[in-house]
């Protein structure tokens, strides 16, 4: 049985917006897992396609003397590593998520924003990966990677460097292109800025210009995480530009598939939810016609018997 807890709705608002859910992760969030089991299979089974891909041997890319002028930037370390920008993009938004769901108790949105920012950043990850290991682009560091003593190194004939730093450096020098850590933020929090736009009605035609200062500021610190990029010298401005296309470009269509549209008049709550008011009111209405037709026909019944006693002391009389 479904309980909601109804609120007078404020001008503008419409009945169905100002339900606050009581559906909680006890009372309904093993039926969601349970629906979506399929969903979280693929999850799991993404990560470990993220996981092979990691370890990837990437492509080695022909690198001659004459080509090594823009890969001898200086080799530093990174501002924000990795694990961190998974806390920005990922653990952040997923706060982000829990607090509105303590405050409103509404799993479905809890549940399809989660799976929809980890679908996300997965399916980010591995294209970028991906795209990585096939294009084997240097590094603008490359060059301290390969001769970390300043002494260089070609083949006599191919013209080709012969590298005699760490094999791990340079693994990692030949995957320039796209920026992993610009996609990534720009898949998490991108997800966040779509989310949050829905949530605050930032699109509602009323100029409220703090609400639109509210979704940008993800948007700002994804674009943070890939300057850093350039600062730190690991990338060329072109790898930095694609990876916040693509992680932007999948984050929205990881949106869309659970939310509608943020300037979308339902675009506050998951497709979920409005499935499952519109399955309940379904169900009333069908329950409410079968009560009506069973109330008719004892009416009828009730109704005709009597007559059909009278009729046959009548005819006993007779």
């Amino acid at each position: 049985m479904l309980y909601f807890r109804l609120l007078t709705p404020r001008k503008g608002e419409s009945m169905s917006e100002a339900q606050v859910t009581t559906h909680t992760v006890q009372s309904h969030g093993v039926k969601l897992a349970k629906t979506h089991k399929y969903d979280w299979f693929i999850i799991a089974l993404l990560i470990v396609v993220l996981a092979v891909l990691e370890f990837s041997h990437p492509f080695y890319r022909y690198i001659g003397k004459g080509m090594m002028t823009d890969f001898k930037y200086p080799h530093k370390s990174n501002t924000i590593p990795f694990w961190a920008v998974l806390i920005i993009a990922v653990v952040l938004p997923l706060v982000i998520f829990i607090t509105l769901y303590l405050y409103r108790k509404d799993v479905y949105d809890l549940h399809n924003a989660t799976l929809g920012i980890l679908f996300s950043w997965l399916i980010t990850g591995i294209i970028t990966d991906a795209i990585k290991i096939a294009v084997g682009r240097p590094r603008p560091d490359f060059f301290w990677r390969c001769f970390p003593d300043g002494k260089e190194l070609y083949d006599q004939v191919t013209g080709n460097v012969i590298c005699h730093g760490d094999s791990l450096l340079i693994k990692n020098g030949h995957k320039s292109f796209p920026s992993g850590h610009t996609s990534c933020s720009f898949a998490g929090l991108g997800f966040l800025a779509l989310y949050l736009s829905g949530k605050i009605k930032a699109f509602d035609r009323r100029g409220h210009v703090a609400k639109l200062c509210i979704v940008l500021l993800p948007l700002l610190l994804a674009s943070l995480v890939g300057i850093s990029r350039l600062d730190d010298y690991r990338h060329h401005w072109e790898d930095v530009l694609a990876g916040g296309l693509l992680g932007s470009i999948v984050a929205t269509f990881c949106y869309l598939q659970f939310f509608p549209a943020p300037y979308h008049a339902n675009g506050w709550g998951p497709y979920a939810y409005f499935h499952m008011l519109e399955e309940a009111r379904s169900c009333s209405i069908a329950t409410n016609a079968a009560n009506q037709q069973a109330e008719t026909s004892i009416t009828t019944a009730s109704s005709q018997a009597p007559r059909s006693g009278t009729f046959d002391l009548e005819s006993g009389g007779r």
